[in-house]
């Protein structure tokens, strides 16, 4: 059984049954579910089309999403205990520690998936959502493990993007901004080059501003929620600069 799938659960057999039932999984916020019907999406093509691209991305990042929030509260919950010697912190690490098994089983999932199946078709915007995917997948593993390679895969995966970025797509593209974005959080929060990421953040948030007005409508509402975010993040380290409170910056799902 697939970690926190139904043992009753069936998956349908073609295509379009499997997008339907992602897509009902996806309400029902049963995202394990959901993520074994796009596996199997791929499985049958993974050549995806734009809506099967964002379901493959929404099920993986609120599947491993519930982990990685479960994790950050076991961890406070273990610190506090060993601060109070009330014996209970092992108990709390072995539990922290079997999520942390399981939150690192589905960014190894869908970081294979990505390079063995996925990143072999699409154009330019697909392989820059798709190596972004990859650099983020690493990225909460490392969040977990603190593991150097995959700290490592991340850089070369989000640089990988960049480069593709910076060649084929428009700077206020939605998909370039989200990749902007989660770089800037790769840098300042995981390597800890905080002006390194607040200078990519900046810069490609006063680049995207003066293009924002040639983007077709559906690009540019998706283009300035994004910027919303950068901007938001632009705030909260130039404030952290100051007094820094360890909130928790945003990064962008897809």
């Amino acid at each position: 059984m697939h970690l926190g799938t139904s043992p009753t659960f069936r998956l349908p057999k073609n295509r379009d049954d499997l997008i339907f039932a992602a897509k009902l999984a996806d309400e029902a916020e049963r995202y394990d579910e959901m993520v074994l019907c796009m596996k199997e999406v791929v499985k049958d093509s993974p050549k995806l089309t734009l809506e099967e691209r964002n379901l493959l991305s929404v099920a993986y990042k609120n599947s491993v999403g519930i982990r990685r929030g479960s994790w950050r509260t076991l961890l406070s919950i273990e610190q506090r205990e060993e601060q109070k010697s009330t014996g209970n912190a092992a108990k709390v690490k072995e539990y922290r520690e079997m999520v942390e098994q399981e939150l690192s089983e589905i960014c190894e999932d869908i970081i294979q998936l990505l390079e063995n199946d996925v990143l072999v078709h699409g154009g330019s915007d697909d392989r820059v959502f798709y190596k972004k995917m990859q650099g983020d997948y690493h990225r909460y593993h490392v969040e977990a493990t603190m593991d150097p390679k995959h700290k490592q895969a991340a850089l070369q995966a989000y640089t990988d993007a960049l480069e593709t970025a910076k060649n084929n797509l428009p700077v206020a593209n939605p998909t370039r901004l989200g990749l902007v974005l989660n770089l800037s959080v790769f840098y300042y929060e995981i390597l800890r080059k905080t002006e390194e990421g607040i200078a990519l953040a900046k810069t490609n948030f006063d680049e995207a501003v003066q293009e924002l007005e040639n983007l077709p409508e559906a690009e540019y509402k998706e283009a300035t929620l994004i910027m919303q975010l950068i901007r938001d993040n632009l705030t909260l380290w130039s404030e952290d600069a100051v007094s820094p409170d360890g909130t928790q910056v945003e990064d962008v799902d897809n």
